[in-house]
């Protein structure tokens, strides 16, 4: 049978193998389409524990509006697309949540908006790239784990803030979105850091949310901003990238709200784990390693102990932030990786740390359009042709060895 597999946004790779050794294909669930406008519209005229949007927008004060970077596939600009007429003449500022990524290129800045909306703000200078190094922040407070709250100075002294997020499962985090628009999203980088080490407990984890420590650090650090109005706006997306569900309102509730609808479509049952797995990560989560890495943590919940996880990522702007980079290629082992880990932390390690402990039980190997020095350098066994990497993969598990495939694998969370 032959089986396209997308790479990147426009490319197509075709495999071929013996139907027999299938298991499955599987896709986040097919679920119900909607008229997405409506979804928007219905959702700003009844939110969650607080005043309706028009309300919300009402008076002089600047409004500050949160936007995920382009790494995300959050439905931006279709939301922007209702909204911003209401906002047009007010006084605003967009700021990016990059987290400690790169800014957007101008491209991203075009797909995050709508080239007409981007083109608006940008002759307004009304959009702001949050710099986690280098922009100036105000102290907030801490977190009962000491985490401490140092938000961009735009965010820390709003009286009105709106973030826009989108909620899908998330490799450590249990959920992307709500609490993650402020952290990591607009924090100093030495808060996310100090975040981000609870990583590495077994504990973070996909779909986790009660007794993950990154997720309860997060919530709890959210009480610094009592003195913030908080007008959220959350969505989940189906496999299509259309918006499934909408809601406004309370930051934590329309986080919570959003959960149900986010496993509807991204919680897939497979009846029993296989020998090799295919995970794909999709456009735009594709845009480096670090991001990549989402569908091999995503993979693994689908794979057999001494399996082969072959990753599929194009990876088309390089490496992306290089700490974790740089500490897995100074270590010749999975195991190495995890001894330097616990001797120091720094902000990036607790994706080498997840990545390496896939390498203590199970082989990862990537199809990427990185140099294989760079795929060696992390542990990844490197190739350019996925039928290639699967015809070896076939070859070393035998030709009875069973195959499941995830085209979404940065979003899809397999359950036995």
């Amino acid at each position: 049978m032959q089986v396209p597999i997308r790479y990147g946004k426009d490319d197509v790779l075709n495999i071929n193998f013996d139907e027999k050794n299938l298991l499955g294909i599987f896709n986040p669930n097919k679920v119900e389409k909607f008229d997405e406008a409506e979804l928007i519209k219905k959702a700003m005229r009844n939110p969650i524990n607080q005043k309706t949007f028009d309300e919300f927008i009402s008076g002089d004060e600047e409004i500050v509006i949160i936007v995920n970077d382009g790494t995300r596939p959050t439905p931006t600009s279709k939301i922007l697309k209702e909204i911003y007429p209401k906002i047009r003449d007010k006084k605003k500022t967009f700021i990016i949540a990059n987290g400690c990524h790169r800014d957007p290129t101008e491209d991203e800045y075009e797909m995050i908006f709508s080239k007409e909306i981007w083109a608006e703000v940008k002759a307004k200078g009304e959009a702001h790239s949050h710099d986690s190094k280098n922009d100036e922040m105000v102290y907030l407070g801490e977190s009962s784990n000491k985490t401490q709250m140092y938000l961009n100075k735009i965010v820390a002294n709003a009286k009105k803030v709106i973030p826009i997020g989108s909620v899908e499962p998330h490799y450590f985090a249990g959920y992307t979105g709500g609490r993650k628009a402020f952290l990591p999203g607009v924090a100093k980088y030495e808060t996310i850091e100090q975040n981000h080490k609870l990583a590495l407990s077994h504990d973070a984890q996909a779909l986790r949310l009660e007794g993950n420590p990154v997720h309860e650090d997060m919530v709890d650090a959210m009480k610094v901003l009592t003195h913030i109005d908080v007008f959220a706006i959350m969505t989940v997306l189906d496999s299509d990238h259309n918006i499934y569900y909408v809601n406004s309102g309370d930051l934590n509730d329309t986080f919570y709200d959003c959960i149900e609808k986010a496993e509807e479509v991204f919680c897939v049952k497979i009846p029993q784990k296989a020998d090799i797995v295919i995970s794909v990560a999709p456009y735009p989560m594709e845009v480096d390693l670090y991001q990549a890495q989402k569908a091999l943590d995503n993979g693994k919940l689908a794979l057999a102990q001494g399996g082969v996880l072959i990753m599929v990522a194009k990876c088309r702007t390089g490496i992306g932030p290089k700490p974790f980079f740089n500490l897995m290629a100074s270590a010749d082992t999975p195991q190495k990786v995890l001894e330097k880990i616990q001797e120091e932390f720094h902000l990036g390690y607790h994706k080498a740390g997840k990545m390496a402990e896939i390498g203590l039980w199970a082989q990862t190997w990537a199809v990427s359009d990185l140099s294989d020095d760079e795929m060696r350098a992390v542990h990844l066994k490197p190739y350019h042709d996925l039928q290639k990497a699967l015809d070896d993969a076939l070859g070393e598990k035998g030709k009875d060895a069973k195959i499941v495939i995830l085209p979404f694998g940065s979003m899809t969370v397999p359950k036995i």
